[in-house]
């Protein structure tokens, strides 16, 4: 809090005329008046305080949400047409959400319902899923498997697995991962081997290349077009988002 007060006194020195600024011509006794009146008008009105910080933090926000735009913009090409990130919603939609997630992340898993209600509502969404496991050993294998069943088996398929991990209950194991692989009808032995390939491996390690240059360091992150949603995102809110989107452009 002090070095936001700083910050805002230093605004109000810069704001004044420059002949008022030269503390350095000033007596000793003409800067304490001077200070102490400064002092004295902010505890007499410290609602200035308020809209100061007010003023600032919005500046700052509008800084950080140009910064993030214009990272997307040159990170287009990786996020929304990589080549080898699943793609489902509608493929042909006219607004595209990208979503950063974890099968191991609470708040991811309470995004997936609502994201899926969103792409239901909506209709003309392209949605784009970027594996991002940070949360540990189950996340990174969980997103193994369901990046070497996308690359084995298809779009449908990963779909399949993709929806199964999200709701999985039990902790991720070979074994859990072998069931659930067998209750779809898929060969185990072929998606361990690939698991371990290089493929999966290059998939992962651009994801997390990507997140780095986009500053994304938790899940779940969404991109709906050039904007970044850092963090959960309610159904309602996220409709007004796209909203918004289809509106300013």
């Amino acid at each position: 809090m002090l070095k936001r007060l700083v910050l805002i006194a230093m605004t109000i020195f810069l704001a004044a005329p420059a002949a008022a600024l030269d503390l350095g011509a000033m007596t000793d006794a003409e800067r304490q008046a001077f200070r102490a009146e400064i002092r004295a008008y902010l505890l007499d009105n410290p609602e200035v305080l308020m809209e100061a910080i007010a003023v600032l933090e919005q500046r700052q926000t509008e800084l950080s949400a140009n910064n993030d735009k214009a990272t997307v913009r040159a990170n287009a090409k990786a996020i929304f047409d990589d080549g080898y990130s699943w793609v489902g919603g509608n493929p042909e939609g006219d607004v595209t959400l990208v979503e950063f997630m974890d099968y191991r992340c609470g708040y991811c898993r309470r995004a997936y319902d609502e994201v899926n209600q969103l792409l239901e509502t909506d209709g003309n969404i392209r949605f784009i899923v970027k594996e991002f496991p940070i949360l540990g050993e189950q996340s990174t294998l969980s997103s193994q498997f369901a990046i070497a069943v996308l690359q084995l088996y298809g779009d449908d398929a990963y779909m399949q697995v993709h929806d199964a991990l999200m709701t999985l209950r039990s902790d991720v194991t070979v074994d859990v991962l072998s069931q659930l692989a067998g209750s779809f009808g898929y060969d185990f032995a072929a998606i361990a081997g690939r698991m371990q390939s290089k493929e999966v491996a290059d998939v992962i390690t651009q994801n997390a290349l990507l997140a780095q240059r986009l500053q994304i360091t938790g899940t779940p992150t969404f991109i709906l077009e050039e904007e970044m949603l850092r963090g959960y995102v309610p159904l309602e809110q996220m409709l007004q988002f796209v909203d918004a989107v289809r509106e300013g452009s």
